[in-house]
């Protein structure tokens, strides 16, 4: 095999809690990962050297700077400082690899993390590296807290600063997600001073029950009025939430058709998709990898 192609899917945090903060400045929480059958797709075609090109490129990003690249150069790396491993020396690793990009940046939809993961597994394969995923994992928690749910490939309730995973399943809904049409920053939104750090932790149990929140939402709703104003219109619909950091912003249905029929009263300056909530990452049954 030579060329491969997956989906990169989208996640939402149904809940989103800060428990506390470590003395390094992370934020310990915990969150409800629910994937969605939605998101990008990745391409990738195996190179005959080391090289790693992208296309097309994300303005405003620098080509290294690319959590894409960055996997890449990752998983290169890993393999050639590997004792094991014989890769470098009889075949070098590279690969074109083609973004088809729809999920928005600083969205709190994990674009950039579900890429990441996406190009570890994918990569993984073309390679014939072989390598377990919770080796992959590991590497992928090197780049960001949400990358290992995307590589581990299943819905999941989170903890730590999000990589203490516990997979499980979420009861089946659809989601209309809304995309206020502006990129919040994470950063801003942890240094804040007024942000939430003390919430109670709760129970696997208790994260299935009603009445949770996501602790960022007060705070990207006063730094950012077009969050507000897609929140306030979703409320007027259902029970919407803000997903990760922001911007965007979900509800539940409990079908296909309870979903469409709010999508399509959307005003104007709103956008956005509707999808289904899945367990297991469509990257991963398209890979055949099976859950743990």
């Amino acid at each position: 095999m030579t060329t491969l192609s997956l989906p990169s899917p989208a996640k939402l945090n149904l809940f989103l809690h800060i428990t506390g903060q470590r003395a390094n400045g992370y934020h310990e929480l915990q969150t409800l990962f629910q994937l969605l059958d939605y998101g990008d797709q990745l391409h990738f075609e195996r190179r005959n050297d080391d090289t790693i090109e992208l296309n097309p490129p994300i303005e405003g990003v620098g080509h290294e700077d690319n959590l894409i690249v960055k996997a890449a150069r990752l998983l290169q790396q890993h393999m050639s400082q590997s004792p094991t491993s014989q890769q470098q020396s009889s075949c070098p690793l590279g690969a074109n690899i083609r973004l088809d990009k729809i999920l928005p940046m600083g969205g709190g939809l994990g674009g950039g993390s579900s890429n990441a993961a996406t190009t570890l597994l994918g990569l993984n394969h073309l390679w014939q590296l072989n390598l377990p995923i919770k080796e992959l994992a590991a590497l992928g928690l090197q780049l960001g807290a949400d990358v290992p749910v995307f590589v581990e490939g299943q819905s999941a309730f989170a903890e730590g600063v999000g990589e203490q995973l516990i997979g499980l399943k979420i009861p089946d809904y659809w989601y209309l997600v809304l995309k206020p049409g502006c990129k919040v920053s994470t950063e801003e939104i942890f240094l804040n001073k007024q942000l939430t750090r003390n919430t109670s932790p709760i129970t696997i149990a208790a994260a299935f029950e009603e009445g949770h929140r996501n602790d960022c939402e007060p705070i990207a709703r006063a730094l950012y009025p077009a969050v507000d104003k897609a929140l306030n219109w979703l409320g007027q619909k259902a029970n919407p939430r803000l997903t990760g950091t922001g911007a965007c912003v979900f509800a539940a249905f409990p079908d296909q058709a309870s979903a469409e029929a709010v999508f399509n009263e959307l005003p104007a300056e709103l956008t956005g998709f509707v999808a289904r909530g899945v367990n297991q990452s469509p990257c991963h049954i398209q890979l055949g990898l099976h859950l743990a």
